[in-house]
């Protein structure tokens, strides 16, 4: 029987630095969708809609990645095959997503055509996407998890801030930013073309330099895991502990991602209306000059928040108590929603999206430590972070669904759902104490 052994900073980068490309592509989906449809024509009360179609693709594809990826063992890897192919898939649907209004077609059906191409970028998105968690899961020791997930969220922020600041750089080095109605602005066609290209780089830099552990080894890792969970049984451990992590997790992370699927679908919206001067009851407000400021100012602001949590994430492995410092960023994250409506300078707001980044920072690594640590000694780790995604999925796809209507009922101003995203950070963070680890 061995343990599994420390690895290298280097080793820890090598193992998620492909997350890079994905979070750039993934990015540039959560700041770029609700503007593309609201450029192809969509309804405000209806934005949240498009919403629910990521996340579900999300629950499907994780959990049978994961099964699958579990009794897959090639000579390329283990869970490398999925990634690979993922990334492959995003490359493709990246380069057809926001030429859905090019097509010369009817306005219903272009948005089908943009459903369609949006299924496709979070199928393989996810698919690309699971294999990292996974393979921290498999490769690092209890001990060095909270690093390697913090490297993995330091990278994955840094993706994030990629992403989101090609559409307002492009447009700064003179691509157009403002098209013809029902038209995608090249700034973000290009900002798409871009970064699938290294998005495909990063996972091939992650393909070659990282070396999954053999069936043998594996085998050997499982036994002592599995040797000290009996101990701690004996000792008055509970087998169920894994089960009851990943359910109080699952609570906390309900009222984290409906927060954030609002922050993803309204702040285009919101950010037009509060500090660009937007009238968003006019029916071709989408396809304004001032409106596509916004949507481009809007990438800044979420760079901002990358930014946030990318400092924030090197400061959460020094806290020793993992439950308080995730109380703590979600806490502030909801703060920092507050005060997005009562702020009218766009810079300004720089304040607000940077703390929210200490929310995300914390969802990116608190649950997933927390969960595979209780997992630890699994052999079926893979299926259960596959499962374990749709804590994040199912309350993405509950708040899209409801979207329309608590718009309607705080008032039909997208800045409003700022508030109930606040509300909702900060009942994650009181959520956070009921979750008992050993």
């Amino acid at each position: 029987m061995k343990q599994k052994p420390d690895l290298s900073f280097w080793k820890l980068w090598n193992l998620s630095f492909g997350f890079f490309g994905v979070q750039i592509a993934y990015a540039l989906q959560s700041a770029n969708i609700s503007r593309i449809f609201a450029t192809l024509g969509a309804d405000p009360h209806d934005l949240s809609y498009f919403w629910i179609l990521p996340p579900l693709m999300g629950m499907v594809v994780q959990p049978l990645v994961g099964l699958f990826s579990d009794k897959t063992w090639t000579r390329f890897g283990r869970r490398i095959p999925y990634l690979f192919v993922g990334a492959a898939l995003a490359v493709a649907v990246m380069c057809l997503l926001p030429n859905a209004g090019n097509l010369e077609i009817t306005i219903m059906s272009a948005m089908t055509f943009g459903l369609i191409s949006l299924m496709f970028l979070d199928t393989s998105i996810n698919m690309a996407m699971q294999p990292f968690k996974m393979m921290v899961g498999d490769m690092v020791n209890e001990q060095q998890k909270a690093k390697a997930y913090s490297i993995q969220s330091f990278l994955c922020n840094a993706g994030s801030l990629v992403g989101y600041v090609f559409p307002y750089l492009f447009t700064a080095i003179g691509i157009a930013s403002v098209a013809a109605p029902g038209i995608v602005p090249d700034s973000v066609k290009w900002s798409f073309y871009i970064g699938a290209a290294i998005l495909i780089l990063c996972v091939v830099y992650t393909t070659v330099t990282v070396k999954e552990y053999t069936p043998a080894q594996m085998a050997a890792f499982q036994e002592q895991a599995q040797t000290v969970q009996a101990k701690s049984v004996a000792a008055g451990g509970s087998r169920n502990r894994a089960l009851w992590v990943f359910l109080q997790v699952g609570l906390v992370q309900f009222f984290c991602w409906a927060a954030f699927l609002y922050m993803w679908t309204y702040t285009n919206g919101s950010i037009a209306e509060t500090a660009f001067g937007v009238d968003m009851t006019n029916e071709e407000y989408a396809s304004t000059k001032a409106y596509q400021q916004a949507g481009d100012w809007v990438g800044i602001l979420f760079m901002v928040q990358a930014i946030g949590s990318m400092l924030w994430a090197v400061v959460l492995p020094r806290f020793k108590n993992i439950k308080a410092a995730y109380a703590l960023s979600l806490a502030v994250g909801g703060a920092g929603f507050a005060l997005v409506p009562m702020l009218s300078d766009q810079y300004a707001l720089f304040v607000p999206y940077f703390l929210i980044g200490f929310a995300w920072a914390a969802m990116l690594s608190m649950p997933f430590t927390l969960v595979t640590n209780a997992l630890e000694g699994s052999k079926y780790m893979g299926t259960f972070l596959g499962l374990f995604n749709c804590t994040i999925c199912i309350p993405q796809i509950v708040a899209a669904a409801l979207g329309g209507t608590v718009l309607m009922l705080v008032g039909s101003h997208q800045y409003s759902m700022m508030y109930v995203a606040g509300a909702l950070l900060v009942a994650g963070a009181l959520s956070v104490g009921i979750i008992k680890t050993k």
